[in-house]
């Protein structure tokens, strides 16, 4: 208990140090397949940090404004949301270099249920800490260079498909028969070509069954320990942000 604690006043004084807008934030990127836990690890893990200074961002903000032909494709469920090219990677890599300069970004608001995007916008920045979670957050080499984590999540495929079938049942209104149609359609190929191997990207792998709460206490230490290094290194020895600064391989696990 008093571990946590001493843990918990850290992360907070960090916090503060972070939150200046004209610094240079630190990037957390969480990748695997969909339905492994991405967005469920991240809150955990904001959980686990001061609120004030860590923002969550998701991919799925960033997919592309669809052309009609290809909108009728995507109702259809005949449209590959699972490749890399659905998604604006100008635009992302602008947002994400924005915000390592410690700048404010217009984060546009996807529409799965119309596949599209809204109009609307959220502001984001002025944050220290930054988690960008998503399918193909390692797939992009100018996006890997800006970030100062990487945090992989090995989930079973069977119980992926079956987060993924209810979460597009109860949060797209999507029909069972549709659902696993796509998957093997395009989730399951898109993951063996172009997620899967960005594994070898990771900095920490947490397998599925080290998503509880001791992992994630372990995971939090990790992060604390990576933010004290950024935050030393760059008043000794400012950086660029495509160097890294973690050449090891972690894999958390429970015993």
């Amino acid at each position: 208990m008093a571990k946590y604690e001493k843990l918990t006043n850290t992360l907070q004084k960090l916090s503060e140090n972070l939150c200046d807008s004209n610094k240079e934030c630190f990037i957390i990127g969480i990748s695997g397949g969909s339905g492994s836990g991405k967005t469920t690890l991240a809150e955990n893990i904001v959980k686990k940090l001061s609120q004030k200074s860590v923002t969550i961002l998701s991919m799925d903000s960033y997919y592309k404004e669809l052309s009609d032909e290809d909108e009728a494709l995507a109702h259809e469920g005949r449209f590959d949301f699972d490749h890399p090219s659905a998604i604006d990677s100008d635009l992302l890599f602008k947002h994400f270099t924005m915000l390592k300069e410690g700048k404010t970004i217009d984060v546009p608001i996807y529409d799965f249920v119309t596949h599209s995007r809204t109009g609307n916008t959220i502001k984001v920045g002025g944050v220290g800490v930054i988690i960008f979670e998503g399918i193909m957050t390692f797939c992009y080499r100018e996006l890997l260079k800006l970030m100062d984590l990487k945090i992989f999540i090995d989930t079973d495929a069977e119980l992926r498909l079956s987060r993924r079938i209810l979460r597009d049942i109860c949060e797209r209104g999507r029909q069972v028969q549709d659902i696993v149609r796509q998957y093997f359609s395009f989730v399951k190929p898109a993951y063996d070509s172009f997620i899967a191997p960005t594994k070898l990207h990771a900095d920490i792998i947490v397998p599925c069954e080290g998503a509880n709460s001791v992992a994630i206490d372990l995971l939090v230490c990790s992060i604390e320990k990576r933010l004290i290094e950024h935050m030393s290194q760059r008043r000794s020895n400012p950086r660029s942000p495509s160097m890294t600064l973690f050449e090891e391989e972690t894999v958390l696990a429970t015993a």
